[in-house]
């Protein structure tokens, strides 16, 4: 998958479990690809393995910041793409609640709940 994350350390917030799927939001970020994120929802198989896809929230750049200074960012085999800019991703709620949602269209898993497990 290209533009994956590089996550050098990053501490689990919370857990979901969406369909099959694993979801781990992670905050305090490091990271080895020169991206500032402050957040990143990581979805991966009910069988293990690698992530299948991630939805991030990340410092936008400064040609686009005046629209927002985060951006909601997807990556996946299919897609790499900013979805948005907003200063409201930064609010763990609100990305939560955005990211799970991108995450049930990007899967397919129409209007499966997301249980938090943690």
């Amino acid at each position: 998958m290209q533009d994956r994350p590089i996550i050098r350390t990053a501490l689990p917030r919370r857990r979901y479990q969406i369909g099959d799927y694993a979801a781990t939001l992670l905050g305090e970020i490091e990271s080895g690809d020169g991206r500032d994120y402050r957040f990143i929802l990581a979805l991966v198989p009910g069988n293990g393995g690698e992530p299948v896809c991630y939805i991030t929230c990340e410092a936008a750049p400064p040609a686009r910041a005046a629209a927002g200074a985060w951006d909601l960012r997807v990556v996946s085999e299919a897609l790499t793409e900013v979805m948005d800019s907003a200063d409201h991703w930064a609010d763990l709620d609100h990305f939560a609640e955005q990211g799970l949602d991108l995450a049930r269209q990007l899967l397919g898993l129409g209007h499966a709940p997301a249980f938090k497990l943690q």
